[in-house]
């Protein structure tokens, strides 16, 4: 697997089917009723597929889909993304941020008492403590998307077997 694979923390992918978008969009809909092993809920264009409260884990995956029409032919594109728990994904950008803030703040700090000689020991240790912070969060990330990674497939087969049930295959 190539190096720009490796890093992405929010896997997406697309492709088309011949097929309307709102049957498509209706198709996902009527799942709610027929069974439970998944939340599937839909808002315009676009279908959440969530992991049931009871079976979720702090690193559950929910699979949102974008089901476009495609203007000169009766065919759809659908554009997925898998991607934590919105909560936990705000949680996770804070912590970046408030992270990055520390550190150019720190670093203005340390830089500053350093240019008028004073001492700037505890500033600087600040500052790499946050490089430290930042890398803790990052494998963190990886962590929980690989603890994720079997519900992301059973997601994804979900998707395709509902698809595969109405006999809709992508487009080559």
């Amino acid at each position: 697997m190539s190096l720009t694979n490796e890093v992405i923390l929010r896997p997406r992918f697309k492709f088309e089917v011949n097929h309307n978008s709102e049957d498509l969009l209706k198709l996902f809909e009527s799942t709610k009723e027929t069974q439970s092993e998944f939340v599937v809920s839909r808002i315009d264009d676009h279908v959440f597929i969530k992991i049931p409260k009871e079976k979720q884990h702090f690193w559950s995956p929910q699979l949102h889909l974008e089901i476009n029409k495609i203007e000169s032919e009766n065919n759809s594109i659908i554009y997925g993304l898998f991607g934590p728990n919105p909560t936990v994904w705000t949680m996770f950008m804070f912590l970046h941020f408030a992270v990055a803030g520390l550190f150019i703040g720190f670093s203005i700090w340390a830089y500053s008492n350093w240019s008028l000689r004073n001492d700037y020991a505890i500033q600087l240790f600040i500052v790499l403590f946050m490089i430290v912070i930042w890398i803790v969060l990052y494998f963190g990330g990886r962590i929980g998307k690989k603890t994720g990674m079997g519900q992301m497939h059973e997601l994804h087969h979900f998707m395709r077997d509902t698809l595969r049930s109405k006999n809709i295959h992508a487009v080559d």
